[in-house]
């Protein structure tokens, strides 16, 4: 079976959405409440959202990139940042970002 022709041969390293994973890594690891509301209980969507942010990002970021096109669209670059600006709003709304809109 050949893959795809659509897709690169030899992506490489993806800095940005690496660098992203690396980041929500090192900040949940430091700041387990980060994913918690105010009363201190897990917020499930703030999580869920990181962690699709860190997953898309790892699998993104060395250069993985699926055959299939739902694993593609969902662990690409655009996913990530996708992922990362619903994971900074819902942060925000449950008060763990400061708001800027």
């Amino acid at each position: 079976m050949t893959p795809p022709t659509d897709r690169p041969s030899n992506p490489g390293l993806a800095w940005w959405p690496l660098g992203l994973a690396l980041l929500i890594l090192v900040a949940l690891t430091l700041l387990p409440g980060l994913a918690t509301d105010s009363s201190g209980r897990a917020d499930h969507t703030a999580a869920t959202l990181l962690f699709a942010t860190m997953s898309a990002g790892f699998v993104r970021g060395v250069g993985f990139i699926p055959h299939n096109l739902p694993g593609r669209i969902l662990l690409s670059g655009q996913a990530t940042l996708i992922f990362a600006l619903l994971a900074a709003l819902r942060l925000m709304q449950i008060g763990r970002l400061p708001a800027i809109f």
